[in-house]
């Protein structure tokens, strides 16, 4: 299952992290959002143990937001080594997400 990254533990989960981390900005209210939701949680099953997977909710967590920039969601950073190393934004298909987790595992 996706892990749920907040203000308080983005630092040592994501940031601090050897792994690759897939971070997804989204909102409840946002509908593409929820169209990728499904999409996020099979790759933390399929990339579990590999690669970090989580989501950030933009409302509750708006310094994480701020930090990077985030000014449409859905937005994918892909994180390693706590630099900001891909990103996506808007609803993609599968396929461009593990092409993005594969490039940089």
């Amino acid at each position: 299952m996706a892990q749920a990254y907040t203000d308080s533990n983005f630092q040592t989960e994501v940031i601090d992290s050897e792994k690759l981390t897939v971070v997804d900005f989204w909102a409840e209210w946002c509908g593409p959002c929820r169209a990728i939701g499904p999409v996020i949680e099979e790759l933390s099953k399929e990339y579990s143990g590999k690669v970090n997977i989580g989501k950030v909710n933009v409302d509750e967590n708006p310094q994480i937001s701020m930090n990077y920039g985030i000014t449409s969601i859905p937005a994918i950073l892909f994180i390693k080594g706590g630099q900001v190393v891909d990103k996506l934004v808007g609803a993609q298909p599968k396929g461009n997400f593990v092409k993005k987790i594969e490039a940089h595992i």
